[in-house]
């Protein structure tokens, strides 16, 4: 596939493009300091682009069959930037005719299991209140897809970690894993390209854990 990637320089990012060149696709990774790509192969190109106007994001779109994005806050103070830069993404998908994007978001959007574990009900309920301005930002980036005309799909993981590529976690359409707690950032990736070709997870949200 022809794929483009925003946020490419983060821990999620930098997986979805080694990933993708692994798997032969070629990539368009757009970032704001193409310096902090340290990601490199055959196939690879990389667009410098700030996101504040879709304009100069078409040339990095046109002819693309899908679009990844690891865009989120790095912190706290950051809350307000996945939103605020999905929706100039989608209105450059839209003038470039790019239909398919997968974003990554985050598992305490999701209703819990009604078979969740109760210490797994008290996190989450902490984390919705500790980080609740980075989760509003999400559920507004959520929000700007469905209003759209994209074909979207939120991916949901749990705690990120640093671990290294399994390619064996659980999903969940709709919902997320029964008691999932982490996953490492490569494996993220690799369920957002999994579902970047799967029909089945279009205009949905998908959870994955381990």
């Amino acid at each position: 596939m022809r794929l483009t990637v925003f946020g490419a320089t983060g821990g999620v990012g930098q997986e979805i493009v080694r990933l993708a060149l692994a798997a032969g696709h070629q990539v368009t990774a757009v970032v704001r300091d193409p310096a902090r790509l340290t990601v490199t192969g055959e196939g690879l190109e990389v667009a410098g682009a700030d996101l504040t106007d879709p304009g100069p994001l078409l040339p990095a779109l046109t002819g693309r069959d899908a679009v990844l994005s690891g865009l989120g806050a790095r912190s706290r103070k950051d809350a307000g930037v996945a939103a605020r830069l999905t929706r100039t993404v989608l209105r450059a998908m839209d003038s470039a005719g790019v239909l398919r994007i997968v974003v990554v978001s985050a598992a305490p959007l999701a209703p819990p299991p009604q078979d969740d574990p109760v210490v797994d009900r008290v996190v989450r309920a902490i984390l919705r209140r500790v980080l609740a301005d980075t989760y509003a930002d999400l559920r507004e980036m959520e929000a700007e897809l469905e209003r759209s005309a994209a074909d979207w799909t939120s991916v949901r993981p749990p705690k990120l970690t640093d671990g290294p590529l399994t390619g064996t976690y659980r999903t969940a359409v709709g919902g997320v894993p029964r008691a999932g707690r982490t996953l490492a950032r490569a494996d993220v990736a690799h369920a957002m390209l999994a579902a970047a070709g799967d029909p089945g997870t279009v205009k949905q949200t998908v959870g994955v854990a381990y």
